[in-house]
């Protein structure tokens, strides 16, 4: 809580001094409660035993003595060597009805400062269907960048097209190649096309890109197979445009359909950029020529070129190769040529990828170092798996995110129909599409991103606390208590803008909103510092939780008498839910 560490720092120096602490370094041990029960700051004592000759808990309880006394300190507690504070009340009521804790479009958007920033994500092959694993690239990335906005920061998101790696050669050749009985003789043993995806290109055209690949290893030319596929990959490498033509109608409709999908999630890019430019534009070219001159430049015996990054203390992996001996580009290369392209475009950037490319960044970070240019920062995230083993396009053992978008509906809708038998179909149809959404979204964003997890259906559909329709509920009740208001004839406008005397007794419930609505804007801007999204995704469940606990303490409207105090602390928390529900791509309807 920093409002609560500005006037906390100054009274915690004075008393450690007085007990012998001159050093600066406990204000990097201050940090927010671990729990939220403890308090909102904490102390450890442990580092002092040694200068002080005492133990943890005579320190702790020996400050809690000496602390000074301020109207915005509460409770002080001495726990097992912690000192922790808690915050006045009334203090931070005070906070809170002075726009303290005022964040996103609610009460106008935070001033955007000068600095662009730009975030590329999902940048998925477009052979397929997006699968849970492939999604959670898009989801981190689009929560990001929407956590950067709700911050007040200038973002463009990108999407960097593969329209000619092997993958997209691979379809290119099937497409051209493969009858529609071809495929389905290849693919047998595998289910059909489910009927709900007929017509949508990314669910038909990866059927052929399976196909191919099954038939790359078994058919007897598929030694020609491979020289043709490999023709057209060195073609679309060298810039040949017949060819990057031939690629882009085989993904277009592919990378449509996925775009679809994403579309429903909430997910949308600001720019889309080929790799292929960088080929013909000529920067790879130029680049290439460029790492000749370097004097870690090696060649390989097959005439490959490589910089060599283990003489600039890369372990492992040591050569960074960026030309084959036929003279033609690697990903590689590419991928250094898009990063300064990119750098043009920006002031901070931030990729999104997942944990098996840190080797991948690593070079591109050393080599962009060598050339001069500074280095992206990285938010790298570990894989969802199947609970028989990882998720694959190409072995086509997945969870299509349509089939789930679906499913999670299905299951949303039964829910609402039962709870409310009155609602028409088409309300029915808009609340479970919010919530079958929202849910799969906020399953995938609350964990850490560095946490692999096993996808499990139940799991993905809960509908209990801890998940998104949970906090979409507390904020249905929040714009519920705003319509009785209305209702019963309460100019709500001219309520909130009213002078009022903060209580002198608050009940639990206000009180634990008043802290938790304390720290939104600190956790807001961890999240976005840290590139850790999960941090306010657990927050908005903590201000769900909160603003419950202050329904059940504190009555708004009594006997058709208003409470003016409540209803403001009720408007703060209801649009304070609203933009960090839209910061997390959660759906806040106002009825469920």
């Amino acid at each position: 809580m920093k409002m609560l560490r500005t006037i906390l720092e100054p009274l915690l120096e004075e008393s450690l001094e007085g007990i012998g602490i001159n050093s600066q370094h406990w204000r990097s041990m201050l940090v927010r409660s671990r729990e939220h029960d403890q308090g909102d700051l904490s102390l450890p004592c442990f580092p002092f035993a040694k200068e002080l000759g005492k133990s943890p808990i005579q320190i702790a309880e020996q400050l809690a003595e000496v602390l000074p006394s301020h109207p915005a300190l509460g409770e002080v507690h001495a726990v097992s060597g912690y000192l922790n504070i808690k915050a006045e009340p009334h203090w931070l009521a005070t906070q809170v009805m002075n726009g303290g804790v005022r964040i996103g479009d609610a009460y106008g958007k935070s001033p955007a400062n000068d600095q662009q920033i730009l975030i590329e994500h999902t940048s998925a092959n477009p052979n397929g269907p997006f699968h849970v694993g492939r999604a959670r690239n898009a989801i981190l990335g689009d929560s990001l960048v929407r956590l950067h906005r709700l911050h007040g920061n200038n973002v463009r998101a990108e999407y960097y097209v593969d329209d000619m790696g092997k993958q997209v050669g691979v379809l290119a050749w099937a497409l051209a190649n493969l009858s529609t009985e071809d495929v389905e003789q290849t693919l047998d043993q595998r289910d059909p096309i489910n009927p709900k995806w007929k017509g949508k290109a990314d669910h038909e055209r990866v059927r052929w890109y399976q196909a191919a690949q099954s038939i790359r290893q078994e058919r007897a030319d598929k030694e020609d197979i491979e020289a043709e596929i490999g023709r057209m990959v060195h073609a679309s490498e060298h810039g040949d445009e017949m060819v990057l033509q031939s690629f882009q109608d085989a993904y277009q409709p592919v990378l449509d359909g996925m775009l679809a999908t994403l579309q429903r999630l909430g997910i949308g890019f600001d720019t889309f950029t080929k790799e292929s430019m960088f080929v013909t534009n000529g920067d790879v070219a130029k680049l290439m020529e460029k790492f000749k001159t370097f004097e870690i430049h090696g060649v390989a015996d097959n005439g490959a070129e490589f910089l060599d990054l283990g003489a600039r203390g890369l372990k492992g992996k040591t050569e960074f190769f960026f030309r084959r001996g036929d003279g033609s580009s690697l990903y590689a290369t590419r991928d250094i040529a898009y990063h300064i392209w990119k750098w043009n475009q920006c002031d901070q950037l931030i990729n999104v990828l997942g944990e098996d490319h840190k080797l991948q960044a690593k070079q591109v970070g050393m080599t962009l170092t060598e050339l001069g240019q500074k280095t992206p920062e990285v938010l790298f995230y570990s894989f969802i798996k199947l609970p028989e083993g990882k998720m694959s396009t190409r072995k086509g053992n997945v969870v299509y995110m349509d089939d789930l978008l679906e499913e999670a509906q299905a299951q949303a809708a039964a829910v609402v129909s039962e709870l409310h038998p009155d609602y028409s179909a088409q309300q029915v149809n808009s609340i479970s599409e919010a919530a079958g959404t929202s849910a799969v979204r906020f399953n995938i964003i609350k964990v850490s991103p560095d946490k692999g997890f096993t996808f499990r259906w139940e799991e993905a559909l809960a509908f209990e606390g801890g998940s998104a329709p949970f906090i979409m509920y507390s904020h249905a009740r929040a714009c519920s208590i705003a319509r009785k208001c209305e209702n019963s004839g309460i100019d709500i406008q001219a309520s909130i803008a009213s002078e009022v005397e903060i209580p002198a007794q608050m009940p639990k419930g206000m009180v634990e909103l008043l802290r938790t609505l304390c720290v939104h804007s600190d956790v807001l801007s961890k999240a976005v510092n840290d590139r850790r999204p999960h941090l306010f995704a657990n927050q908005l469940l903590q201000l769900a939780t909160s603003f419950n606990s202050f329904y059940r303490d504190c009555m708004i409207l009594k006997d058709g008498e208003l409470n003016v105090f409540n209803l403001q602390l009720s408007e703060i928390a209801r649009n304070l839910l609203r933009t960090s529900m839209e910061g997390l791509g959660i759906v806040p309807i106002e009825q469920m």
